[in-house]
């Protein structure tokens, strides 16, 4: 079968690879749809971060790159191994796609998300969702119901990362939420944040991010920072007093900076993006104002919530898809695009038999 294989910096590969199996207690998913995430390129552009480097095999997978990428899929059950025995061959399924140790209970722990040497499918082996198929253990299949579209569902996995920094920020219907940036963490965030009864207001230079934003009802305010001063414009929405909660979606310093000013005092800051560089931040800012910042990575019993919230129609997530692609596009069409002019699109999915 045909895979995006990534090898190094700069260098993935459409190639063929044997198709997997369903051992015992795994699920064959046929791959509908698997986005393209800003996690992804920063592998391409800075990595390897999450892949484990040629020679360094990840200590759970035991694999090295080269490895399949793509952790935003959805798909359908075409086979189902020994011991399987609640889903069902055709079901439509999404994947939460970690890789943690046999023995750490995600049942039960509240954190299994921060496990020792915790990683990702489609990062750190396993198989990946830029393929035609994969195998995965079934405690991370989650079944959507038959109405849910394959393409929506393919962002139920960043649309959980939004709830996971909602359940972090502590915020509560009423409370006032300043997004840094609209990319797709960024949207997914605030329409979370809208399913649960916050005012948005969100900073964001892409005039086409701000408009989705606004088209679709996830942000009540999107301000353009060339245009206006971003902290005073959310100071006047909130009569001088700042927001509640404040999300922080593009590891630029200077938005963090915004929205540690935005802030009311005993604020909560959530930062979302991966870093790839160290942040400068305003520490006696932070202290005078007594403020929380917490980060989160990932997700930890969230993607039941989220597929609800999918399921009863409280989150919209098709006008977020604003582009289709098939394998041979990968580089040129998907991440081209996303790196040299992101603010044309907001999520890009790819589809194996496109």
């Amino acid at each position: 079968m045909r895979a995006a294989r990534y090898y190094g910096n700069k260098d993935i590969r459409i190639e063929e690879i044997d198709e997997p199996t369903a051992g015992p207690g795994q699920v064959l998913i046929k791959v509908a749809w698997c986005g393209i995430c800003g996690t992804d390129l920063h592998e391409y552009l800075e990595g390897p971060i999450f892949t484990p480097p040629h020679g360094h095999p990840h200590p759970i997978s035991g694999e090295e790159n080269p490895v399949t990428l793509g952790h935003e899929m959805s798909g359908t059950i075409e086979a189902l191994g020994e011991g399987v025995t609640d889903l069902e061959v055709g079901q439509k399924v999404v994947v939460e796609p970690y890789i943690i140790h046999d023995d750490v209970d995600e049942k039960t722990d509240p954190h299994y998300n921060l496990s020792p040497d915790m990683n990702f499918i489609g990062l750190a082996g396993r198989g990946g969702g830029l393929s035609e198929k994969i195998a995965v253990e079934r405690r991370w299949v989650h079944p959507i119901a038959d109405h849910v579209e394959l393409d929506e569902a393919a962002l139920i996995e960043p649309l959980s990362v939004g709830h996971n920094a909602f359940k972090a920020s502590g915020a509560k219907e009423g409370d006032v939420a300043f997004i840094g940036g609209l990319g797709p963490i960024g949207l997914l965030t605030a329409a979370v944040l809208k399913a649960y009864g916050l005012t948005v207001v969100a900073t964001e230079t892409s005039s086409l991010r701000r408009e989705k934003a606004v088209e679709t009802g996830v942000v009540d305010h999107a301000l353009d920072p060339t245009q206006v001063d971003v902290v005073e414009e959310v100071k006047k929405l909130t009569d001088g007093v700042g927001a509640d909660v404040a999300f922080e979606c593009t590891s630029v310093n200077v938005v963090l900076d915004q929205l540690v000013e935005a802030l009311k005092p005993a604020g909560t800051l959530v930062i979302e993006s991966i870093w790839s560089k160290k942040a400068e931040l305003d520490v006696h800012a932070v202290v005078m104002k007594q403020l929380t910042i917490t980060g989160i990575i990932g997700y930890a019993h969230d993607h039941p919530e989220t597929i609800k919230l999918v399921e009863e129609g409280k989150v919209d997530l098709k006008p977020f898809i604003t582009g289709k692609i098939g394998l041979d596009g990968l580089i040129n069409e998907g991440f081209d695009t996303l790196i040299n002019h992101n603010e044309t699109a907001v999520k890009i999915l790819v589809s194996p038999d496109l």
